[in-house]
């Protein structure tokens, strides 16, 4: 088949293509940049010019492909309502381009924003998400939402956290917290979970997902499905050599900031039905292990804004998730 995908450099997108080229897909990549598309030729990729929200090169790239994996978000948290509208407008623009016929549109979006009516207990892949007027994010799924309504082969990956050990998504943040605060801190007993997958199983689920998902399915790229922040923050001050603090619920604004809503609910997530429909069965190592085998030392240079260059095997072309 011939795969379009975008966020072609990005974290997701370079290993999902990888995936896709072994698998023995033509790939081809949404890319901006001379050093992007270099890498991407290297890789085995076509190069297809231009900028996710160049719509009308969207357009172009999706009319010609037998499928579409959409990766690409901007998570530049200062502007999350412009950029998840912008997102909203890209999956439209795909969708519409495969809408006459059954050519699969495959999309990036998360398990932290499945609505959590039931406290403790891990989301499934058949709950609703958020509106968007709640977390500007989830107009991702609403764009889904509107394909699948009208018909169209849309399908939603939703990630937990990605890892390996160059990249732990979400715990980056509390990483460089607590490098600036001289202490690793979690709320209350710490029994709140972060649901986690490798980058390897990850990028399997997108590909299956492709060649066999239901359309209007929605799947879950988790491989635990909940491990303790206490656990997390343990292994962090372990890996800082800084000490390990529990914030009570009046202390956390000012240690987590914009994070302070996510630090303390539970974000546990099952993969069970994702498991037993598409046959993945998630292999790679676990998230605790990715964290204590990290290079902390190039943590060290990032926060001292020192080059600091991180590689595995598993991680490809690695640059930004937007393009």
């Amino acid at each position: 088949m011939r795969i379009f995908v975008t966020g072609a450099t990005g974290f997701i997108g370079s290993s999902v293509i990888k995936e896709l080229i072994n698998a023995g897909h033509h790939v081809v990549g949404l890319i901006r940049s001379d050093a992007g598309a270099e890498a991407l030729t290297h890789a085995g990729a076509e190069v297809f010019r231009g900028d996710v929200n160049d719509l009308d090169r969207l357009r172009t790239a999706a009319v010609t492909a037998d499928g579409v994996i959409h990766t690409a978000f901007n998570h530049d948290f200062s502007n999350l309502k412009q950029h998840s509208e912008e997102d909203r407008k890209v999956i439209e623009t795909l969708g519409e381009a495969l809408l006459s016929s059954n050519r699969p549109l495959v999309v990036a979006s998360g398990t932290g924003l499945v609505a959590r009516l039931k406290p403790d207990e891990p989301v499934l892949e058949i709950d609703e998400h958020v509106s968007s007027t709640e977390f500007p994010r989830a107009a991702t799924e609403e764009a889904t939402d509107s394909l699948a309504i009208r018909g169209g082969n849309v399908v939603v990956v939703r990630l937990s956290q990605v890892h390996d050990t160059c990249h732990q998504g979400r715990i980056a943040v509390h990483i460089k917290l607590a490098l600036e605060k001289g202490y690793v801190a979690y709320v209350g007993e710490g029994n709140n979970r972060l649901s986690a997958v490798h980058i390897s199983d990850a990028v399997r689920l997108f590909r299956l997902a492709l060649e066999k998902g239901r359309p209007g399915a929605h799947y879950h790229a988790v491989g635990e499905e909940g491990i303790a922040m206490r656990y997390i923050a343990e292994v962090i001050g372990t890996g800082l050599k800084l000490p390990v603090k529990s914030l009570s619920p009046e202390d956390v604004p000012a240690y987590f900031g914009f994070l302070s809503n996510l630090a303390a609910i539970d974000l546990a997530a099952s993969s069970a039905w994702t498991r037993q429909q598409l046959g993945w069965n998630p292999t790679g190592p676990d998230f605790l292990t990715d964290l204590r085998n990290t290079d902390y030392s190039t943590i060290y240079k990032a926060a001292r804004k020192e080059d600091a260059r991180c590689q595995t095997p598993a991680s490809g072309i690695q640059k930004s998730r937007q393009g």
